[in-house]
This record gives structure tokens, sequence and C-alpha cells, in this order.
């Protein structure tokens, strides 16, 4: 039987492939390796999708948020809340920053950041809050934002992904001070190989992170202020550039293999719901199984590969044993952990596919 596995690009670069070796052939002969034309390009298309606003092509995600959270003055002796069920990389460039993470506890229907557990976390030493869009849920920045007025905090989206994501008709990451995008190969809008992306509808804003993101210069190779080497790729950039105008094609049909699941799968399987007024992107299709090792196992036993984002709280693990949280500390993230099981999903998987996934997980909850 052939297995079903969680995300297969070769079909979608069949279907692109002579557009995408067009781009490669046209930067490898353009004399132009490093940023360029291409990644101007690119960045004006995507900046475009979101609508007023300027973006800066940089490495990846996890640098797009640091340097959008050092764009804002974060920095050493600043507090940032977050959530604890998000992938390493968010509290990673939160630390880059020297900054200290503090983490909030969220919905367990969406999974998403409990905004009123945010408020009250707000702290004199809290500069900025990292709102996680995650599976492709988005947050409601815009309450959020309404609750957070006169305190000073500012708002990073962490886009990562979200691609082609809407709240009230808006795209995900227009709603805070600034927005960071991942471009990694499994995203609504992958790369082929690691890239990212930082957003602001401020240029002042956006100057700056430019900035940062090119070891402080502006106008010259004179450091204005201390910043890293993080840009994008040019091939990346135009490879990008391709797929970009097919993303709301590629995420109208996760929407439909998403529904599929819905209908199929039965009521005693609970789902990760979309928050409320939100459009979900669905870069995940998530649901929440008891004994998940063994249903997983059973499910692996039938070639059917699942993922689960994210087995381990961040406030968990070894690594931020530093940060001193015991168990306990988040109970609502903490459950999540133990039970949130990825489903296949991905724009180019059959129909099929997706009906024997739903059977078999039905059958295995009895």
């Amino acid at each position: 039987m052939k297995p079903v596995v969680m995300f297969e690009y070769r079909e979608q670069l069949d279907t692109l492939r002579a557009e995408l070796m067009a781009a490669v052939t046209r930067v490898l002969d353009s004399g132009t390796l490093i940023l360029g034309p291409e990644v101007e390009r690119f960045e004006r298309a995507f900046a475009s999708t979101l609508g007023h606003g300027g973006a800066v092509g940089v490495n990846s995600g996890t640098d797009a948020l640091a340097i959008a959270l050092r764009a804002l003055g974060i920095g050493p002796g600043d507090e940032v809340l977050t959530v604890t069920n998000t992938a390493v990389p968010t509290v990673s460039a939160i630390r880059s920053t020297g900054a200290m993470p503090v983490f909030c506890d969220v919905d367990p229907d969406t999974a998403l950041l409990d905004l009123e557990d945010a408020v009250r976390r707000v702290g004199p030493r809290t500069r900025a809050i990292v709102p996680v869009h995650l599976y492709g849920n988005v947050v409601d920045v815009e309450r959020l934002a309404s609750r957070l007025l006169g305190s000073g905090v500012r708002i990073v989206e962490d886009c990562a992904q979200c691609h082609g994501a809407l709240l009230r008709g808006r795209p995900a990451g227009t709603f805070g001070d600034a927005a960071a995008f991942s471009f990694y190969p499994t995203k609504n809008l992958g790369a082929f190989g690691d890239g990212g992306l930082c957003f602001a509808r401020d240029p002042a804003l956006v100057a700056a992170m430019r900035s940062i993101s090119m070891y402080g210069f502006e106008a010259s190779y004179y450091a204005e202020r201390e910043g890293i080497n993080s840009r994008l790729d040019p091939l990346q950039a135009a490879l990008l550039g391709v797929k970009l105008p097919h993303l709301g094609r590629f995420v109208a049909r996760r929407r439909e293999l998403a529904a599929r699941y819905d209908r199929a799968l039965s009521p005693r399987i609970r789902r990760i719901v979309a928050g409320r007024e939100v459009a979900h992107g669905y870069h995940l299709y998530v649901v929440r199984v008891p004994e998940r090792e063994r249903v997983r196992e059973a499910l692996r036993q039938r070639a059917i590969m699942t993922g689960v984002h994210y087995p381990d709280p961040i406030h968990r693990m070894r690594g931020y044993a530093f940060l001193g949280l015991a168990e306990g500390h988040l109970p609502r993230s903490e459950a999540l952990a133990a039970e949130v099981l990825s489903l296949p999903l991905y724009p180019e998987l059959p129909e099929a596919s997706v009906d024997r996934v739903a059977a078999e997980l039905n059958a295995l909850a009895g």
C-alpha cells in the first residue's frame, strides 16, 4: 500500500518546473548573486499581498522575528510575552535579542494565545508580545492591540505558519507593529531551502529592519547600528516569486482538504478549530488524540505518516530549564502537547488519501 506522507513537494515542482528552471537560469545569468533585483522584486510582490507596507527578505523566519524585535528596540532586561506550544525558533529569536520570554497559556480549542492570560502577565519589564499564528490559525491581534493600548507594549506577529490566512478579511501579519514570515519548504509558501521575511507598515521600522539585516549598514559600508548578516538568497527569491501568484490556489486547496477531513472524521475526534472570524490557512490540520503515541504507531503500521506540532512545551525543555518553570505552570499548553496530532495535508494530497486517513483514525478512536 502506498504510504500517505505528511508533505511532498515534488508533484508541485513538476507542475511549475519550467517556470522555476527559467527563474534559476535568469539569476545565474544575471551577474548578481547576492541581493539585487530578484530580492527587491519579491519583496515588493509579497508586501503587495499584505497591502500597504514594506518587506525585507532575510535568511530565515527565525532571523525575521529576531530582526523585527531588535528594530523595535527589544534587548537585554526586557521581557517578551509569547506561548510555549510553538516551534523553538520563536523563543530562540527572543533570546537572541537578550530579552527573556514570559510564557502565556492558550485557548484549548484554537491552540492560540489566551488574550486574557496575556494581558494579565504584562508587567513593568514587558516590552513586546509575540502572538503565534499556529497551524495557519490567526490570533485576534486586533483585539489584543486594543487591550494593550497605551501600555507601550509592541506586537510582532509570528506568521511562520499562516501564509494566506485572514482575520476579518485582512491578512495575518498586518495587525501588529511588525510581522515575521518563514519560507521553510513545508510552509504554505515554501522555498527550496531556508528563507524568511520581515514586514511592517512604518517605513522607518522597515528601514531599521533592513539595516539590521545587513550589518547595520544604510547607504554605505558604515554601521549605523549593530547588525547581522541575514539576506534572502536571490535564487530563493526568484523561486518564491514563481510560486507567489499560486499561493491563493494552494491555500484554497488546503481549505478544501481540511473541510473534507471535517466531514469524514468522527465527531468523537476533537479538532483544533479556527478562531472567531478567521479564514484558516491550514498549514497543518490538527486533532487532539488521547494515547497519541499508540495511535501514531498504529497509523504508521498502516503506512500513514503523521506529525506532532509540538510534543514538548518549550518551558519544559532542558535548554530552557534556566527559566525555572515547573510542570503545571501552563496546564492547557501542557495538555495540548500530550494530545495534538497533525494529519497529512498539502495541496497535492489526493482526496482518497484524506478519506483513508480519516477512516483509519475513526477506527482507532473506537
